[in-house]
């Protein structure tokens, strides 16, 4: 391109960016000077287009970005008054008062008459005076509260409450720099020694509030502190302290990774160091904890938590796996002292319930987020190793270790699971430690069975030599412990089979029995919970079989067992709860084979899946009622709110289609809803897998559809739906996902202005637009009714005011259209319009042709809604301007509203009213005269 035709283009797109900054399309407007700056030379130019992106970013909230850019212009022309006043906008906002007082000053100096710059000047400096009076105040209170917490005489009570006052405290922006700045931090490590769990918890909440989004300090805490203290206050024995410990932590990670998440920098921001080297400071302190015999089980449970949400990449866009690879390599095979650890032998670190299951999860999570096949065999490699270290070594204990480690693989990252399992010896040593009399060697054994039994491969080689060996453990064992492990390995074989009625494991009625015993197990109180844990597990696989489902609802006691179990503190039966839970509600996902196929591997005589009767659409509505008696959503929303590495994507994905599941029927969904499912759902439609965040967000809709949002999802709740159902407007989405999504939107349009303003931050307008032209009526409906609503804004209005483009043409159109809801629709959104923007009525006759046959029509209609909106539309046009009332006047149009306006059965008051009115305009425009006769001069109808 040459350098003419670059100033040519760099000007067309900066002053498209500029028409469409007036026209209220401020992300276009961006995308507009973005390109223009790419291709300008001239550094003059270059500053204006800085300057504009500026205004742009301050109308989207993005005011780090205002700042930048305002900064960027000011560089080239320091005088850019506009440049410097948006800064100034920006600082204010940023809360950099004394910045945006600088600023504004100039600005005012530079044009002492400027009515904005006055004003934005005079709110600074009040915005100045009360931070300074709040400082101030601020600093006595702090001051107070440390006297009485370094008082060894003041009562522990007085301390007490000191001690939360000051979380209270830390928590307000000034409060929290005050407690830095006075040395608080000191103090907070005294504190932390105290003997009194209340204070040293508010000691870590009050840390908590001082790293929170502000990178600079929580890097002077890590610092000061040091790692070695925090990680010893999560190790201890307290299981509270070490959560509040753990929560520290996660605070100070994402402090440092992400940087000031709520916009408070410090003057010295540019020259803040890399966090790096506190990350990995961090990192090495937990992955020291996981061996340590010192660390209580709680606290290593939330170390290997911290890491699970801390070292992969949150996206796989994001190329960057670095910090995987080191903790691979610094610390892999400390994580698998924990995975080998047999609690009942001696020498092993102390674990608890979750332990294991929380150790699968973090090795299958650093698994997945490797990138090449060389990183994925050196993993393979270290895990290999490991094992084979223990496994070779003389003696049981070894080999137990290594075999429980293999367990721990298996649930994990399978992969590497399987190939442990595959070295020399390990298949055989398993299946003789079935056989052992010791039951610790029987359990490590039998749980690997039945993890193992996951792979199609090996479940034929466990059915062929192992279902002899499970099935005498299961009748001859003394031990329930063993008794329950072999009974969900059975289970496991007999599902193999999955949903298909025609492939079966196992002979007629045997899992039902099995079934049976589980359900006996599940609800026995006096079998420790971990056992009956493995009765759920057993259900997880049988309930694959329709006979089996419609017995385990039946059993009422089973189910309220279950839920309980689901509330528990061991959080390793979620995932068991979840897919029992979905095999029930038939929630998985089924794909119908066509049926031009099916006949095909008849006649080939291959094999084809049959659907149990069982599992027709009655038999599941009837599962689902049952569920809702025994109390299945309070036990999904305790579910949700388990912190833990065991409430991982895919049983975040079981719950999220289990809800789907429960709010089919409408009668249904207030009772979810009363029960707390509506809270619920909103994490599960943003942190789950793709398939469950679109179900969550499905449900979602569903809710908002039927019920009052407001009462639904009460305060600030209401407004993180609208992500969720605006992630519905997508091609990937259904067409019954999609209707679902805009029905639910139109609600939520129609409740507030600062609804409408979320929907349209969130990018939707353009989404609803494309579903008005959509093919399938009820859809492009929707999608208009839900423009209708969201026209009450005037940033929408604005679109519609731009020139340039077919949206008021479209809406005239459809006005005329035979679909009733349609019709309504858009001459609803026409009519409100019109109303607020009466510029708009002298384009309507632009549109079409037959413009004016379409308001007639509307006005003839024998629907009322239609009549209305049709005389609003009307009477809105001839307000605005005498021609259009007298092109409308010169129709038929003034017979029909004359007619209207005399009301009569049938015509609604509103519409005789506003037929009356518009004859009252042509009468004052001296159009007509009173009587409905022409004025003279004007000639008479022929």
């Amino acid at each position: 391109m040459s350098g003419d035709e670059k100033e040519k283009d760099t000007t067309s797109m900066k002053e498209e960016g500029n028409t469409l900054f007036k026209a209220g399309d401020v992300q276009g407007a961006v995308c507009c000077y973005t390109k223009a700056l790419k291709t300008s030379e001239s550094k003059a130019e270059r500053a204006v287009l800085y300057r504009n992106r500026a205004a742009c970013y301050l109308r989207q909230e993005e005011y780090n970005k205002a700042e930048a850019d305002a900064s960027k212009a000011l560089d080239t022309d320091p005088g850019d008054v506009k440049a410097r006043f948006r800064r100034a906008q920006a600082f204010q906002k940023l809360c950099r008062l004394d910045q945006a007082f600088l600023d504004a000053q100039r600005c005012a100096q530079l044009e002492p008459k400027n009515k904005a710059f006055q004003d934005l000047l005079r709110q600074l400096g009040a915005q100045i005076q009360q931070k300074s009076v709040q400082l101030n105040s601020t600093d006595a209170r702090v001051q107070q509260m440390f006297s009485l917490l370094l008082d060894a005489t003041a009562k522990d009570s007085d301390r007490q409450k000191a001690a939360q006052n000051l979380v209270v405290l830390s928590r307000e922006d000034a409060g929290a720099e005050q407690i830095f700045r006075n040395d608080g931090v000191k103090l907070i490590e005294k504190l932390l020694q105290s003997k009194q769990e209340e204070v040293v918890l508010s000691s870590l909440r009050t840390l908590v509030g001082l790293c929170t989004g502000h990178q600079s300090r929580t890097m002077a805490i890590v610092n000061e502190l040091g790692m070695e203290q925090l990680c010893g206050v999560m190790g201890s024995g307290a299981s509270t302290v070490s959560l509040a410990a753990c929560h520290l932590l996660q605070v100070m990670f994402e402090a440092l990774t992400e940087g000031m998440k709520r916009e408070i920098r410090g003057k010295d921001d540019a020259i803040l160091p890399e966090p790096s080297k506190e990350l990995r400071s961090m990192l090495c302190h937990l992955l020291e904890m996981m061996p340590a015999s010192n660390v209580s089980g709680p606290g290593r449970d939330s170390a290997i938590n911290l890491m699970v949400k801390q070292v992969p990449r949150k996206s796989l866009k994001n190329p960057d796996n670095s910090l995987t690879l080191w903790v691979i390599d610094q610390g892999l095979k400390k994580i698998l002292e924990v995975a080998g650890t047999v609690p009942e032998l001696s020498g092993g670190p102390p674990l608890t319930d979750n332990s294991h299951m929380s150790c699968s999860v973090l090795l299958s999570k650093l698994y997945e987020d490797l990138k090449s096949d060389k990183e994925r065999e050196n993993f393979n490699k270290l895990c290999e190793e490991y094992v084979q270290q223990y496994f070779s070594r003389p003696g049981l204990d070894g080999k137990l270790r290594a075999i429980q480690t293999v367990s721990v693989l298996l649930q994990g990252p399978s992969e590497v699971g399987n190939r442990t399992l595959e070295m020399s010896g390990m298949m055989d040593a398993v299946i003789a430690l079935c056989a052992s009399e010791d039951v610790t060697h029987q359990q490590v054994a039998v749980e690997t069975v039945i993890h193992a039994a996951g792979k199609a491969k090996r479940a034929s080689f466990i059915t062929a030599n192992g279902v002899a060996l499970l099935k005498d453990l299961y009748k001859k064992s003394e031990n329930d412990r063993i008794r329950v492990r072999a009974l969900v390995g059975l289970c496991k074989l007999g599902s193999a089979g999955g949903t298909d009625f025609s492939m079966k494991q196992f002979a007629e009625g045997s899992t039902l029995k099995l079934a049976k015993q589980c359900r006996k197990w599940l609800c026995n109180e006096s079998l420790p919970p971990t056992s009956r844990r493995w009765s759920v597990e057993g259900l997880a696989y049988l309930t694959f079989d329709a006979d089996v489902k419609d017995d385990l609802v039946e059993d009422k006691n089973a189910l309220v067992a279950m839920f309980e179990l689901a509330k528990s503190e061991d959080k390793t039966v979620l995932f068991a709860v979840g897919s029992t839970l979905v095999n029930c509600t038939n929630s998985y996902e089924v794909e119908k084979p066509d049926p031009q196929m099916v006949e095909l591997a008849k006649y080939a005589k291959q094999h084809v899946p049959e659907e149990h009767p069982k599992d027709a659409p009655s038999h599941v509505e009837k599962r689902l009622g049952k569920l809702l008696e025994a109390g299945v959503v309070s036990a999904l929303v305790c579910m949700v709110k388990h912190e833990s590495p065991a409430l991982t994507e895919a049983c975040r994905d079981c719950i999220a289609r289990v809800f789907l599941a429960l709010v089919e029927r409408q009668k249904d969904r207030g009772t979810v809803v009363a029960q707390g499912g509506g809270k619920a759902l909103i994490p599960l439609a943003s942190d789950n897998t793709d398939l469950g965040k679109t179900k969550a967000a499905q449900a979602l809709a569903k809710i908002t559809i039927t019920s009052n949002p407001e009462i639904a999802f009460p305060g600030e709740r209401i407004y993180e739906m609208v992500r969720p159902l605006v992630s519905l407007l997508s091609l990937e989405c259904t067409m019954l996902q999609n209707f679902e999504a805009l029905m639910a939107l139109t609600n939520l349009a129609g409740i507030s202005d600062r609804l409408r303003q979320k929907i349209i931050q969130e990018k939707a307008v353009s989404k609803i637009e494309g579903y008005m032209f959509e093919e399938h009526n009820l859809v492009r409906a929707s999608a208009t009714e839900c423009m209708c609503n969201l026209v009450l804004s005037t940033e929408v209005q604005k679109l519609y005011l731009a020139t340039g483009n077919d949206r008021l043409k479209l809406l005239v159109l459809y006005s005329g259209e035979e679909d009733e809801r349609l019709r309504k629709a858009a001459a609803g959104t026409l009519a409100m319009l019109t109303a607020e923007q009466p510029e708009l009525c002298a384009r309507i006759p632009g549109t079409t042709t037959h413009w004016l046959e379409i308001l007639q029509s509307l006005l003839l209609c024998e629907i009322s809604d239609l009549r209305h909106r049709g005389v609003v539309i009307v009477q809105n046009m001839m307000q605005a301007e005498k021609s259009l009332a007298e092109t409308i006047m010169e129709s038929e149009a003034l017979e029909i509203l004359s007619v209207l306006a005399k009301g009569g059965e049938g015509t609604p008051e509103s519409v005789s009213k506003t037929a009356q009115n518009c004859l009252d305009k042509a009468v004052e425009y001296s159009i007509i005269m009173n009587g409905e006769g022409r004025e003279k001069g004007k000639g008479t109808e022929p």
